[in-house]
């Protein structure tokens, strides 16, 4: 047989100094092995497998890219298959989302859109076939029942009363579960395997259980669902599926896996290889801790930017591209391990840098009079919107008597090496010209600025200096009558310690929630040229971070902006040092 062309590697598009090389990929050298061996003919065919009980998050995003990377690699197939085998907590809202949330991702699985639903006649057949081999029996005990009859680590299981039933009498029993004769928890079909084993998985472990729901796409059918571990291994083999690749919680199960497929005569049987899921800091991942945290209130929903989910990335901002690359870069290993969330801030950072205009906007406006320059007379500078890609284009900013700067740009009694604005001292204003302050108004009661009178030098348009003179000092401004109202939300980590859930078992772990996740201001303005700006638009604010247009946007009236990330890059600090 002709050996397999090698891998096509796909070229890195990180461009910053010291990027690391690919991370190592050991699933990448077990296929490359079974390829050179002949296995499987040189096929690859992979699938992702969610079950569509919740949104998908950055951990999915990981093995979504995995899965769907390797088959585009080796030039096979990846199939999405919904693992919907439990209707009590499925819903068509959940199978929508991860479909949105694949394509949006980059990926596309073409005509192999699977569900696990699709074979549940081949399941029940597959069910008989072990029965009437004497392989599983109809358990009658309730659940608390057979945990104890299980054992546990130190202590044998024990077999239930109804191991020893006739093939005859499993038969009967499980063909009136499938007609519904019996209420939830009356029965289980269970496989017979090992009592003794270390393994806790192979003793007798449940495949069919009792559930009188209905199905998101079955309907009243059934009322007797397959377990995962039987139910997985099977889809698999039906799919023809290569390597079936999964999270290392599942390394446990591997032997029933092969148990089933080694024992019911099927058309393949594919190989399980696991890896450590993603756990990043200052997060959680546990779709139940994201559910406490949704039914609490405590995130605003789902799609909250503050949460992991692939929704909520999104609606914050990040790109599909720095998300699939924070995945390549993270690598794919057997250790479980926390990366540190600055990594995929950095990716985002790297990605909205070469795709994102810059733009002017205030968060905290401090009202500026500009005294030499008339009423209604307008200045207009030209702005481009990217520093070094004049593909960008640019924009007329205009200049009026009242403009708004940031109020922490201004201080009256300013710190050493201040170069921002204080009484007296020049500033250049962006893309505009050079301004000094003549003059402070405060509020009599409180004491606060409220108002800075400055002059403006109009020999310095466009912020040249032709005298020479040193400004070092620029900031970001808008003009009063030109500007827009926005609503900035300033989303933050979630939780103010690393790992939230470090510390006793059972702790709440919402007693680590930072109170300061969202801070929303009201009083922003915006350039003019923002007035047009759509959801999921993303912008440089200059000198502030990079915002995304939030859905929340009323068009023509209110836009609403969340923070992605802001400029500064610890991660990008820490490669600098590594290359000295």
């Amino acid at each position: 047989m002709k050996k397999p062309d090698p891998p096509r590697e796909e070229k890195r598009k990180m461009d910053a100094p010291g990027a690391p090389a690919p991370a190592s990929n050991f699933i990448k050298d077990i296929i490359n092995t079974d390829r050179e061996r002949g296995k499987n003919d040189g096929r690859v065919a992979t699938r992702f497998p969610p079950e569509p009980n919740g949104y998908l998050h950055i951990g999915h995003a990981k093995s979504i890219c995995l899965n769907f990377g390797i088959a585009a690699e080796y030039h096979g197939t990846c199939n999405l298959r919904l693992d919907d085998t439990n209707p009590v907590t499925e819903e068509v809202e959940y199978v929508e989302s991860i479909k949105d949330n694949i394509k949006w991702l980059g990926f596309d699985w073409e005509d192999r859109l699977y569900y696990a639903s699709d074979y549940f006649e081949k399941f029940y057949q597959f069910a008989v076939d072990l029965i009437k081999m004497g392989k599983a029996y109809v358990c009658s005990l309730s659940e608390e029942e057979i945990k104890k009859y299980r054992g546990n680590f130190y202590q044998p299981g024990q077999a239930s009363p109804d191991r020893n039933r006739s093939v005859e009498e499993n038969l009967d029993l499980f063909a009136r579960m499938r007609a519904g004769e019996f209420p939830d928890g009356a029965h289980v079909l269970r496989a017979k395997i090992d009592l003794e084993s270390s393994n806790m998985n192979l003793r007798d472990p449940i495949m069919y259980r009792i559930k009188k729901a209905r199905h998101h796409r079955t309907g009243d059918r059934w009322c007797i669902y397959p377990m995962y571990d039987f139910a997985h291994c099977l889809s698999d083999s039906v799919e023809g599926i290569t390597h079936s690749i999964c999270t290392l919680e599942f390394e446990d199960h591997r032997p029933l896996y092969d148990w089933f497929l080694d024992e019911l005569k099927v058309p393949s049987h594919p190989q399980q290889i696991e890896f450590a899921r993603l756990n990043l800091s200052y997060t959680v991942m546990s779709k139940r801790k994201l559910l406490e945290l949704v039914e609490k209130g405590i995130v605003r929903g789902w799609d909250d930017p503050r949460i992991p989910t692939i929704s909520g990335l999104r609606r914050r901002g990040y790109t599909p591209e720095s998300i699939r690359e924070f995945c390549e870069r993270i690598g794919v290993a057997k250790a479980e391990g926390i990366v540190d969330v600055a990594l995929l801030e950095h990716c985002v950072r790297q990605d909205l840098e070469n795709r994102t205009p810059r733009v002017m906007v205030v968060l905290n406006p401090l009202r500026v009079v500009v005294d030499n320059l008339p009423a209604g007379q307008v200045e207009e500078f030209d702005a481009p919107y990217h520093p070094t890609d004049p593909g960008f284009g640019s924009r007329k900013v205009p200049f009026s008597r009242v403009i708004y700067i940031e109020k922490d740009d201004f201080r009256e009694d300013p710190p050493p090496k201040w170069f921002r604005l204080s009484p007296g001292r020049e500033v250049r204003l962006r893309y505009a010209c050079i301004i000094k302050c003549v003059k402070v108004l405060k509020d009599e009661k409180t004491g606060e600025v409220k108002e800075l009178h400055c002059t403006w030098d109009p020999a310095t348009r466009g912020g040249d200096t032709p005298d020479g003179r040193k400004i070092k000092g620029t900031l970001h401004w808008v003009s009063a009558d030109h500007s827009l109202p926005a609503e900035v939300r300033l989303y933050d980590r979630l939780f103010h310690q690393p790992n939230p859930l470090e510390g006793e078992e059972g702790a709440d772990f919402t007693k680590t929630l930072n109170p300061d996740s969202l801070k929303i201001l009201i009083s922003c303005r915006i350039e003019p040229s923002l007035g047009k700006a759509a959801p999921e638009n993303r912008y440089q604010f200059e000198r502030l971070g990079y915002f995304c247009v939030d859905p929340d946007s009323t068009p023509g009236h209110l836009l609403v902006f969340n923070r992605t990330v802001s400029l500064r890059d610890s991660w990008a600090k820490i490669e600098k040092s590594q290359e000295k």
